[in-house]
């Protein structure tokens, strides 16, 4: 990757990470209004997950083994802790249904996400379903970004999307989210399961997800400066998106805040 195109990366991610939403969920009624926003990145995530397991692993019958075994031991790996990673009570869970738990916990809104899986799972296609439920628009531009990505982007587009825009860059904006609210103390505090979602994703992403996604990534791309263009250009697209779904979170907090 060029030196220009590294220094427009990381500058990008410096924004990302000094974004002053962090800062500004300081209250359980700032939580819920966050998390009312950011359930639909939490639930979009796993649509790039999948396309990788289509790409990178074999879904089909009659099954043939992967070519790359590692790329395919690194996107299962993944599935296998979004989908089913272990609760605080030592049962399973998806990290959509945790998250959900925890917006229960803190008495932020479900049905808005409820109502546009619904219809989602009904057939509906997912620009139509955020519209007709009244998604915020900044959250639909979000999703849309990611839902593209997923259906038409290149194998190369996905992985750069799910490794800068995701994997990577994820578990300091959860440290940096973590540090304006109080850990959970106790079995029935309100946080329990917003803290613990948290505390899985920095130890997950950070210490065996993200270095993988790296390597991966790395060898996609290695040997063609094509590829390596369209992977900066779709990691850079991510992270803007998601510059931009805060901006819009952000603004409805302190609307919210002054109203």
């Amino acid at each position: 990757m060029p030196k220009q195109d590294r220094y427009c990366l990381n500058t990008l991610r410096t924004q990302l990470l000094d974004h002053p939403v962090y800062a500004e969920v300081a209250s359980v009624e700032d939580l819920r209004r966050f998390m009312e926003d950011h359930v639909f990145a939490v639930w979009d995530f796993m649509s790039l997950l999948k396309r990788l397991q289509q790409d990178l692993t074999c879904t089909k019958v009659p099954w043939f083994p992967a070519e790359n075994t590692k790329a395919a031991r690194l996107i299962n790996d993944i599935v296998i802790g979004e989908e089913t990673d272990v609760d605080p009570d030592g049962s399973y869970v998806s990290h959509l249904d945790l998250y959900l738990r925890a917006m229960a916990d803190v008495g932020a809104s479900t049905r808005q996400f409820d109502a546009f899986r619904s219809m989602a799972r009904l057939g509906t296609s997912v620009q139509a379903a955020l519209v007709r439920t009244g998604v915020p628009p900044h959250v639909q531009t979000f999703v849309k970004h990611t839902m593209t990505l997923a259906q038409s982007g290149s194998t190369e587009e996905v992985v750069a999307a799910f490794f800068h825009g995701r994997e990577d860059v994820i578990p300091e904006m959860f440290s940096r989210l973590q540090k304006t609210l109080p850990g959970a103390r106790q079995d029935k505090d309100p946080l329990r399961h917003f803290i613990y979602y948290i505390e899985r994703h920095i130890e997950l992403d950070g210490d065996s997800h993200g270095p993988m996604g790296r390597e991966l990534l790395e060898a996609l791309v290695a040997g063609s400066p094509q590829r390596d263009e369209r992977a900066l250009r779709a990691a850079c697209n991510s992270i803007k998106a998601r510059i931009e779904l805060w901006n819009g979170t952000l603004s409805t907090l302190r609307d919210k805040r002054a109203a």
